[in-house]
């Protein structure tokens, strides 16, 4: 397999100290929702209602006036990015490219794209799909975007949130987590390996089917990367697929509610 990794970060701390660095890494971010989608999803199946009968809300209102909603909104989503501005700053170089160990470089940014449109033909078509066929077998709770409200910020808020949930997890599940556990020694596969199930895992308060979902994409993903280095087609990627969910998958709900497992208004 040809392998084009990112370029080495800018440091060599010892293996104790990167451990220490990773856990805490994870811990102030998505290591942290996957704790809490695994306990999500114990409670879940602890209910007497069966699992395809629940609903998941990604993006709920925070406030029944307009003006903090947008207010807890808005800090959520920044705030849940202070692990991005970690990594960056644990791997950056002070040469150009400031971000190399990460998968960016600011070159090739057209090609780069098409190849995030591409993926998005790969994942998102086929994710529907499974979702769809996961709600029939009961593997997959009614996932909801949230923020129904006709507010003039509602869809600047969510494309904001489907930019988070992209810079969040590629930048630490890919760019990070590659670079740091290959200084640790960790072999290609198991890298690609344990990404993919870190990726699933603080999925599972969708329901077991979105585990399995995401452990594909995730492998998919982490594959591509490990050949080609660059982050940004799957910035690019994750972004589209989530802008459609959270703003197009209200609107389609809403057409064929039955369609997709939620009550009809």
């Amino acid at each position: 397999m040809r392998i084009a990794l990112p370029l080495d970060p800018p440091d060599s701390p010892s293996r104790k100290r990167l451990g220490w660095e990773i856990a805490i890494v994870l811990g102030l971010g998505l290591g942290q929702s996957a704790v809490y989608a695994i306990v999500q999803l114990l409670d879940r199946l602890s209910l007497s209602t069966p699992l395809a009968d629940q609903t998941a809300t990604l993006n709920p209102s925070q406030s029944s006036r307009e003006l903090f909603d947008f207010l807890y909104q808005v800090l959520g989503i920044g705030f849940s990015v202070v692990p991005v501005l970690l990594v960056c700053f644990l791997l950056w170089r002070p040469a150009r490219p400031h971000l190399g160990a990460l998968g960016l470089d600011g070159a090739r940014i057209g090609r780069d794209t098409g190849g995030g449109l591409l993926l998005v033909l790969a994942i998102g078509i086929p994710g529907l799909a499974l979702y769809l066929a996961g709600r029939a077998m009961g593997l997959f709770v009614a996932v909801d975007p949230g923020a129904q409200s006709a507010y003039w910020w509602t869809i600047p808020v969510l494309l904001l949130s489907a930019a988070r949930a992209s810079v969040q997890e590629e930048f630490v599940v890919l760019g990070y987590l590659f670079a740091r556990l290959r200084q640790l020694g960790w072999g290609p596969w198991t890298i690609i390996l344990a990404t993919s199930v870190l990726r699933a895992s603080y999925h599972l308060y969708q329901g077991p089917g979105a585990f399995i979902g995401n452990l594909g994409m995730g492998l998919l993903f982490g594959f591509l990367f490990l050949r080609t280095g660059r982050l940004l087609p799957f910035l690019v990627a994750h972004f589209l697929i989530d802008a459609a969910v959270f703003v197009g998958y209200p609107w389609a709900a809403s057409t064929w509610p039955a369609l997709f497992g939620l009550p009809a208004h």
